[in-house]
């Protein structure tokens, strides 16, 4: 072997060497990385968190402030202009009568208007004479609660003949809401604190707070009425608001202490 064919050789086997050591350093290297700690950590069971998750529900009630009612007028007749007809003067003097209640415009809204055709069946097919049913409903909110059977009676008189509900609501929940959410707290630590006491632990630290908005933001009183239910006229039964209730639950994790 030469001179050159040794010096080559040599050049090899260093550069061998040098692809050696750095892959090992690299090597290392990775192994000191955070994803490889992250690594090791997450293999360590006894580093895990330790944590408490409970559900705590707030709830308060309070007197209604506000009356919804859904207030309508139903008119059938083989005549669809005759029945739509009737159905719009019925539906002017049911408007005329909630504003001489009271009823401000801005609460007045409809809320349903339909014109359907009803074909019997009998033994020999669809009869000839068809009924078309005309509804026109309108939403209106009672601000004053004394007045609630009172504009029920003018509705009725005025030709309001379906009445569906009566719904009690809070015009501003914000206030209640803020206190269910502070009832829900106290009952959630307490709740932590009893589950705590029987596994020999104690609680930490807020580590995580949700809330759960799937509940409603408040139950409504309901009834429901019809033309029949209150003997065709002259006037609504007793109503009673009774209370609102507004509920809020909270999903709170806290720390685990040993």
């Amino acid at each position: 072997m030469n001179a050159k064919s040794l010096l080559l050789v040599i050049t090899l086997l260093g550069t061998a060497v040098l692809l050696l050591l750095g892959n090992f350093a690299l090597g290392l290297a990775q192994f000191d990385s955070p994803v490889a700690q992250a690594a090791g950590e997450l293999q360590a069971p006894e580093d895990l968190a330790r944590t408490i998750t409970v559900v705590g529900e707030g709830n308060v009630s309070a007197p209604p402030d506000i009356a919804v009612v859904y207030i309508g007028v139903q008119v059938i007749d083989p005549d669809v202009k005759v029945a739509t007809d009737k159905a719009a003067q019925d539906m002017n003097s049911l408007l005329a009568a909630l504003k001489g209640e009271g009823i401000a415009e801005k609460d007045i809204q409809t809320s349903y208007y339909s014109v359907y055709v009803d074909r019997p069946y009998g033994p020999q097919g669809p009869a000839e004479q068809a009924q078309y049913q005309v509804s026109n409903n309108v939403q209106v909110t009672i601000r004053d609660l004394d007045k609630v059977t009172n504009i029920l009676g003018a509705a009725i008189e005025a030709g309001a003949n379906n009445i569906n509900s009566v719904e009690f609501r809070l015009s501003d929940t914000s206030a209640l809401q803020a206190e269910a959410r502070a009832k829900a707290v106290e009952k959630a630590k307490a709740k932590a604190e009893e589950l705590a006491e029987l596994n020999g632990v104690a609680v930490g630290e807020v580590v995580n707070i949700s809330e759960v908005i799937d509940q409603g933001a408040y139950f409504i009183s309901e009834q429901s009425y019809g033309a029949r239910d209150m003997g065709g006229a002259g006037g609504a039964g007793p109503i009673s608001p009774g209370d609102v209730s507004v509920t809020a639950q909270l999903q709170i994790t806290y720390a685990m202490l040993r």
